[in-house]
C-alpha cells in the first residue's frame, strides 16, 4: 500500500506514505516509510523516516495531539 500527498507550502512537493514489509532483510520487521520530495519524487524522497509497525499506533496519537 502507498499514498502520496501533496506537499502544502510547495510547487511540486510530495509527502509519501508506504509499507514495507522486510525494509532491512530477510529478518527485519514491517515499517511505516514517510519519504518527503519537494521535488515530487515519491520514489526518492530527499528525507525519509521509517516507523516500525509496531510503534505506529503510539506515533498516530502524538501527530492526532499536535494536530
Amino acid at each position: 500500500m502507498s499514498t502520496t500527498i501533496a506537499l502544502s507550502g510547495t510547487k511540486h512537493g510530495v509527502i509519501s506514505v508506504t509499507k514495507i514489509d522486510k525494509p532491512y532483510g530477510e529478518k527485519s520487521s514491517p515499517v511505516a516509510s514517510i519519504g518527503i520530495s519537494l521535488a515530487g519524487n515519491a520514489d526518492e524522497p530527499e528525507w525519509k523516516v521509517h516507523i516500525p509497525l509496531d510503534n505506529l499506533g503510539e506515533v498516530i496519537q502524538a501527530l492526532q495531539k499536535l494536530k
